[in-house]
């Protein structure tokens, strides 16, 4: 007998409700009371054949709230109101089997069965409940340093540009139009950011492209209103926040993301092949507990153990300083139980060294009244003891920041140029030497790239590496510049595969197929022949997410300097 069902609880008090069993229907829809600020989803039995279960809550238009997923090896899902920003009246929790012997039967409606004890308060008026102002008030809801709210601005610490002027990006005011709606917001001085990238990213509206559209403005509102499709997806959706991760030389690991009306995606995870340039979906892929979604995460592969390494990030307003490491041998994820100390971080760096991870600076939250803050240490997790650990380091280390890069060099350096706190953006660099654990100031020649952070960076020799895009506190740029740290100066390189305007967005170099270098002579040939450099995603600050991949040959980027 096949005793497989999906359940859910709705409240903190209401007892599970059977929504899906083995020989019902494979789909159902119920209308969450307003009264309920909970949703608990979970599985039952043997999975058998069954694939996943899809799960929804939509708003009154049929436009996700937020979204999720259960699988044989995640069976349990949850929502709380306070995490979703756009929670309202009449949502809806829509879920949906796939895989086994699916039932012909018609989608059921059900109601939810309330339960109210008798000594609980009555539940907080409608008003309260979804008034979107009156949360922005309250001093918990500020915990996470994640709502962007011009009424808070001076307790905001956001990034301004390389100018004088007052071009700080500033939270949006939660009952502001959606129609002006941006990745990142510019307006008055603020001094505070931190947690910025996850919601000011978050406030693009609008459209999600494969590739950069010529009239995202035009198409915002319409597609705003869309009904949801559940159709599988045959390449990732548009997001910024992700992180790509190669693993050999024709495959790269896509995780995480955040993208339209501030979801967290709900394809999180796909698989790149770079000798046809396809993307595989592969949250089903792997065993074990996968990470739970996010954004400002880092993901670093090594090679010696063939597993890649997730560390921290954010999702509204936790914080998370877990590791999990999936296996790219077994493709099984396991979540570390780690020793030491390591706060939780998002918008840091992360570098793999001699098996350790590297984990710098990056965003951390403090207790209220205090904004969140930036970090300026330097943690270091041994994956061979699962201990964190702070090394001692001498030398002009550089200032609390976040949003940052950080680019190993000939396996002994660490160079980390640019990112934001508290009022300042940067475009100073600064060099680890793993050998000495010193610090020092790069001084550096030519025409550096302006402050910036959440810029992508990417490693195309022995002796240089990438700059690109990025946010100035203002706008999302689409500028591209090479360092080389045998001369330490800024060359300004300028290809049209990079001039689209991202931010948040990931870039990789890979092998692949059809590039060569053909100048045997090239002091770099033997990095870069046959390399080629990949970018992916991000937001223009426009309202557009992007899922395009561009592609150029790293000796084209290196003539071209």
């Amino acid at each position: 007998m096949d005793d497989f069902g999906v359940y859910a609880a709705f409240g903190v008090n209401g007892p599970p409700q059977k929504l899906l069993s083995a020989e019902g229907s494979s789909r159902v829809r119920v209308a969450v009371p307003p009264s309920v600020r909970q949703v608990v989803l979970f599985s039952s039995g043997r999975w058998g054949e069954r694939i996943c279960v899809n799960a929804e809550l939509n708003d009154s238009d049929r436009m996700p709230i937020t979204i999720g997923k259960l699988t044989p090896y995640n069976k349990c899902l949850s929502w709380e109101q306070w995490e979703e920003e756009t929670w309202i009246d009449s949502v809806t929790l829509n879920v949906s089997l796939e895989g086994g012997n699916l039932s012909t039967e018609p989608e059921v409606i059900m109601a939810v069965k309330e339960y109210t004890p008798k000594d609980t308060a009555a539940p907080p008026a409608a008003r309260e409940l979804h008034g979107k102002r009156k949360r922005a008030q309250t001093a918990e809801e500020e915990e996470g340093g994640n709502d962007w709210t011009k009424r808070r601005e001076e307790e905001e610490n956001m990034c301004p540009n390389a100018t004088s002027e007052k071009t700080t990006p500033v939270r949006k005011v939660r009952g502001q139009a959606k129609g002006s709606q941006k990745l990142f917001a510019s307006g008055a001085d603020t001094t505070k950011l931190k947690g910025a990238g996850e919601k000011g990213a978050a406030e693009m509206q609008g459209t999600v492209g494969r590739t950069p559209p010529q009239s995202a403005v035009r198409t915002k509102s319409r597609q705003a209103k869309a009904p949801a499709h559940t159709a599988p997806l045959a390449s990732p959706s548009g997001r910024w926040g992700q992180t790509l991760c190669p693993i050999d030389a024709q495959t790269a690991i896509l995780i995480g993301g955040q993208g339209a009306r501030m979801q967290f995606c709900k394809d999180p995870m796909w698989k790149l092949c770079t000798e046809d340039m396809s993307w595989v979906a592969a949250e089903t892929l792997a065993e074990g507990p996968t990470p739970e979604a996010r954004i400002g995460h880092t993901a670093i592969y090594d090679p010696d153990s063939r597993r890649i390494f997730v560390f921290g990030g954010s999702k509204n307003k936790k914080w998370f300083n877990d590791v999990h490491i999936l296996d790219t041998q077994s493709w099984k994820w396991t979540m570390v139980e780690a020793q030491g100390k390591v706060p939780p971080l998002a918008y840091h760096s992360c570098s793999m060294f001699q098996g350790e991870l590297f984990v710098l600076g990056g965003v951390f939250p403090r207790p209220n009244p205090e904004p969140d803050g930036c970090s300026d240490s330097l943690y270091i997790f041994d994956p061979r003891l699962s201990i964190w650990y702070q090394p001692i380091v001498t030398g002009d280390k550089p200032s609390p920041r976040s949003g940052h890069s950080a680019c190993v060099m000939q396996e002994r350096k660490i160079y980390v140029f640019g990112g934001w706190d508290t009022p300042v953006c940067y475009n100073d660099m600064y060099m680890l030497d793993l050998g000495l654990m010193e610090f020092s100031a790069v001084k550096t020649t030519g025409n550096p790239p302006s402050p910036r952070s959440w810029h992508g960076s990417t490693v195309l020799s022995d002796t240089k590496f990438l700059i690109h895009g990025g946010y100035n506190g203002n706008n999302a740029l689409s500028d591209a510049f090479i360092f080389d740290i045998d001369t330490n100066s800024w060359t300004e390189v300028r290809v049209p595969e990079l001039s689209v305007p991202r931010a948040g967005h990931s870039i990789i170099t890979m092998e692949t197929a059809g590039h060569r270098c053909f100048s045997e002579e090239d002091e770099d040939a033997d990095m870069n022949g046959g390399r080629t450099l990949l970018v992916f995603g991000g937001g223009d600050n426009e309202g557009n997410f992007y899922s395009d991949l561009t592609t150029v040959a790293v000796e084209e980027l290196l003539g071209a300097i």
